[in-house]
Order: C-alpha cells, then sequence, then structure tokens
C-alpha cells in the first residue's frame, strides 16, 4: 500500500494521510447539509420538490464513492463532493423547464461528455484556450448569485411589492425577525471562526447556528411561516424548516433517489437542451480544472506548467463524478478546493481520500440531524460560500476595460437574472464583440467565437424555437 499510494515517495506517513483526510472531511462535511438546501429549493417545472433527508444520504454516498474512487485512481487527496454553483444552476435556473429526473438526465450527459474530452485531451486544449480573467469572472458571478439567494432566504432582503425599489433590508427598511436575527448571529460567527482560521469553521457554523435555533424554537415556540395552504400566516416565524428535535439522530439512509433518471427531454425544444448541457458542461470544465491545478500546487506535485502526476485520468474520474452524481440525484460531483485544508496538515496521496471517504459514508447515517437545520441558519452558510467564492476577483486585473466589462457583467448579470447561463453567456459575447470591435480580434481565440456564437443563439432561443417549431 505503501508503494502504491507513494506515501514515503512523497514524504509522508499513514498517521499524517490519515489526518490529513479527517481534517479534509472536517472542511466538506458541510455539503451534507448544504447540498440538500440548494437543491431542496428548487420546483421544477411540474411543481414538484426533492426530499431534504433523501438529498442529503446520497450527497454523503456520491461524495464517499468519488471521493476513494479517485484516490485509489489518481493517488492524490483531493476530496469529492457535489459541486458548489452547479448545484445552484440546478435549482434555480435548468428545473424552471424540466423535471428533476429530467434535470438529473442533462448532468448525466454532461458527464460523458466530460469523460470523452478528457480520454481524448480536448478538455486540456478548451480549458487553456479561454481567457483566465473569464474562467475567474465565473466564480465571481456564482458567489455573488449564491450570496443573494441566501439574504432572500434569511429574510434579510425583501421584495418592497414596488417597482422602485424592487428589493429592501427586510421588513420596511428593518431587521424585525428572530429567525433573521439568527441568520445575522450565524453570518458573524462564521465569519469570525473562517477570519481566525479554525479548521472546519464554516461547518462549526452550521452547528452553532442550528443549536441556537433549536433552544430559541423550544423555548418561544415561533412555528413555521406558512400555512398549510402555502400563504404566509406567521410573519415572524420559521422559512422551510422549524428546527425541532426528532425522536433520533440516526436513521437508515433514504436512497430513493438513486437511479431516479429520465432521458424523455421532449418537454423543451433541441436548441434549449443543448444550451443547458453546454452550459454545464462549462460550469463543471472550468471549476474543476482551476481547482486539480490549485490544489496540486499546494501539495508541492505540480511542474511549472501546472501539469500534476495521472492527470488525463484525474480529469477523466472527475467526469465519472458528475455521471455518478447525475445518476443519484445529489447533482454533479467535482474535486473540492477545502481539500486544500488535508494538504496543509500533510496529506500528499490518495490514501488520504480512502479515509475522508469512509467518513463520508458514515455520515448517511447521520442525515436525520440534516432536517433540523433551519432555512436561515443555512442562508449564512451560502453568504459565507458566496463571500469566499467572490475573493477570487483579487487575481484578475482589471486596469484594461476590454477586461473589465466581460468581467463585470458577467458576475452583475448572474444574481440581477437568476441565471449563471445568463451571465456566463454575457461575458463571452461580451469579451468577443469588445476585443474584436476594438482592434484586438487576433487576440480571441476560434473557439470563444463558436462559444460566443452559441450564447447568442441561447439568448434568442425563443424567437428561433417559434420560428422552426421546435
Amino acid at each position: 500500500m505503501d508503494r502504491y499510494f507513494q506515501i514515503t515517495e512523497r514524504g509522508s506517513t499513514f498517521a499524517t494521510e490519515i489526518r490529513g483526510g479527517l481534517v479534509t472531511f472536517v472542511t466538506m462535511a458541510y455539503i451534507v447539509i448544504l447540498n440538500p438546501i440548494i437543491l431542496t429549493s428548487g420546483v421544477d417545472v411540474e411543481g414538484n420538490t426533492l426530499a431534504f433527508p433523501a438529498v442529503s444520504a446520497v450527497t454523503a454516498l456520491t461524495a464517499g464513492v468519488m471521493t476513494i474512487l479517485f484516490g485509489i485512481v489518481s493517488r492524490l487527496p483531493f476530496g469529492f463532493a457535489a459541486g458548489l454553483g452547479i448545484n445552484a444552476f440546478l435549482a434555480f435556473s435548468v428545473v424552471g423547464q424540466v423535471t428533476w429526473p429530467e434535470a438529473m438526465a442533462l448532468v448525466v450527459i454532461n458527464g460523458l461528455l466530460i469523460v470523452l474530452l478528457a480520454a481524448t485531451g480536448l478538455r486540456r486544449m478548451i480549458f487553456d484556450a479561454v481567457p483566465v480573467e473569464l474562467k475567474l469572472a465565473i466564480t465571481v458571478g456564482i458567489g455573488l448569485f449564491i450570496a443573494f439567494i441566501g439574504f432572500v432566504n434569511a429574510g434579510f432582503v425583501t421584495s418592497t411589492g414596488q417597482g422602485s425599489p424592487p428589493v429592501g433590508l427586510g421588513i420596511g427598511g428593518s431587521v424585525v425577525t428572530i429567525p433573521t436575527l439568527i441568520f445575522v448571529i450565524t453570518l458573524v460567527l462564521t465569519g469570525v471562526l473562517l477570519a481566525a482560521k479554525v479548521k472546519g469553521g464554516l461547518l462549526i457554523g452550521l452547528v452553532a447556528g442550528t443549536v441556537i435555533s433549536v433552544i430559541v424554537e423550544a423555548l418561544l415556540h415561533l412555528g413555521p411561516r406558512t400555512g398549510a395552504d402555502g400563504q404566509v400566516a406567521n410573519a415572524g416565524g420559521w422559512g422551510l424548516t422549524v428546527p425541532e428535535l426528532g425522536s433520533s439522530p440516526f436513521g437508515l439512509p433514504d436512497l430513493s433517489l438513486i437511479g431516479a433518471v429520465s432521458f424523455d427531454l421532449g418537454r423543451v425544444g433541441a436548441v434549449t437542451i443543448v444550451m443547458l448541457v453546454f452550459t454545464l458542461l462549462f460550469t463543471n470544465f472550468f471549476d474543476a480544472m482551476g481547482t486539480m491545478t490549485g490544489l496540486s500546487r499546494e501539495a508541492g506535485l505540480a511542474d511549472e506548467r501546472g501539469n500534476f502526476p495521472r492527470l488525463k485520468s484525474a480529469l477523466v474520474v472527475e467526469g465519472v463524478g458528475a455521471i455518478v452524481g447525475g445518476a443519484t440525484s445529489s447533482s454533479s460531483n467535482t474535486v473540492f478546493i477545502e481539500s486544500g485544508a488535508g494538504i496543509g496538515e500533510g496529506a500528499r496521496t490518495g490514501f488520504a481520500n480512502i479515509v475522508t471517504g469512509l467518513m463520508f459514508l458514515l455520515a448517511m447515517f447521520f442525515t436525520p440531524l440534516t432536517q433540523i437545520v433551519p432555512t436561515e441558519v443555512a442562508a449564512a452558510a451560502l453568504v459565507i460560500v458566496g463571500a469566499l467564492m467572490m475573493a477570487q476577483i483579487k487575481n484578475i486585473d482589471l486596469s484594461d476595460f476590454r477586461v473589465l466589462l466581460p468581467v463585470f457583467l458577467t458576475a452583475a448579470v448572474m444574481p440581477m437574472t437568476y441565471s449563471i447561463a445568463n451571465g456566463i453567456g454575457a461575458g463571452f459575447v461580451a469579451w468577443v464583440l469588445v476585443h474584436a470591435l476594438s482592434g484586438r480580434a487576433k487576440q480571441v481565440h476560434w473557439l470563444l467565437w463558436v462559444v460566443a456564437s452559441g450564447f447568442v443563439v441561447f439568448f434568442a432561443r425563443g424567437p428561433i424555437e417559434g420560428l422552426f417549431g421546435v
């Protein structure tokens, strides 16, 4: 085992790998709560939602299986779980047009394409063709989008019901409900923990906010915000989840979502299907490659060009993560930047992944605990994650307006239109047009012209589908 994982060769020990694997799990464990929070927020075209405990269970299962598989095949210490950004795109953009089983079929198709591109070497070529500024801008935009969703879910930002301003702070410009106050407390507490570089700070913040919420509910009996008819009956109540303790924190995992996939995509036009798959592919594509490159450098395993051991096999397995994530309805699984915490503890090989993966599999049996996390506490985690993703803007040189405008449009259009696809498209089209019309056409890679043209079709898909009757 030492020889296979190259533990001694990379200057590590079994004890170090175990410790690193445990630290990676602690920093990633929040996804078992956060992923179902995001996915269950989405209502599909038929009005259906996913069950929270089922999503939590398959999230843990898929993360455990893919983390172990990646560790065995690539022998690298990169943990896997449902990718943030992709799950938000599914919940807030895709299922507005298709059902959940159909949306997960699109994720599977996306994964198959990623495996094909990785196996043929095209994935690396395409990655190198897209300007780094646009790659980073997508991360920033998704961060702002997720944070905005968090503010709305917490009641910190609400609709004014007026044309201008369309949104405002709390109710009448004030934070007046106890659940929203707990959102603020959880946000500040988690922020302090992360600022102090406490390992697992995000998970600790979620747990602490939930404990506070359970105590408050036991004392004040706030109850739910909405009544049985779905209308607001108690303005001071909790959002989607009332934080009440159940009978037991343990239970057999609900794996009913495994295989809940439908490839019957006839309800939407061909252009829409192509663009949805393309956006899934694009989001999955660049996030994973950038994360792997950064983690391999942190672990001292990358060369000067950013290549690392078993690069092609790592990219193929990452594509498999999308296939498996779609098949289990947990959303596309990809490498997590939080793996850097385990690397910081000394993890250098795939053996650390075995430890992390086994912990995720164990977490399946604690999914009843995830049902008591109130929406307001979960919203604080969304804002924190959004802030962490937005931090990538520091790596973009905005001194050239040819860069500034596409980056700004990418980041701003996502939250303003509630669509990740719209933001990516606006950024790509703006990049091509601004560079081409300002005398820099030769600097635009031909692949960018193809992508931008595809997004022009995407933005005009309504009239196009009507014209061709698709």
